[in-house]
């Protein structure tokens, strides 16, 4: 069984910080590049952080620049999301996933979803 789990969503001041973990099970995951993408209600699900298999080079969104941190446990098969200095726009579900070669839209392998509520 192929499965990616998110965890550790919730709610949260604007100001404050959430970390995101989502764990690979099942499968080989740790040559694959793992990100993490949002979905705002009535929006289209967004790119918001990606990391390759060896830990680098990493990518972001230019909205959570210098805000979140993505980094990943290859011994556990684990991405991790660091978000820091929240704000309500970041308010979403946040789907982990995965991919032989970069994440899209198109990847074959998600999660089922961890809500982030920002509050004002």
């Amino acid at each position: 069984q192929v499965q990616l789990v998110e965890s550790g969503g919730g709610l949260v001041q604007a100001g404050g910080s959430l970390r995101l973990s989502c764990a690979a099970v099942g499968r080989a995951f740790s040559t694959y590049t793992m990100g993490w993408f949002r979905q705002a209600p009535g929006k289209e699900r967004e790119f918001v952080a990606a990391i390759m298999w060896t830990g680098a080079p990493t990518y972001y969104a230019d909205s959570v620049k210098g805000r979140f941190t993505i980094s990943r446990d290859n011994a556990k098969i684990t991405v991790h999301l660091q978000m820091n200095s929240l704000i309500p726009e970041d308010t979403a579900v946040y789907y982990c996933a995965a991919d032989p070669v970069m994440v899209s839209a198109r990847s074959s392998f998600w999660g089922q979803g961890t809500q982030v509520t920002v509050s004002s």
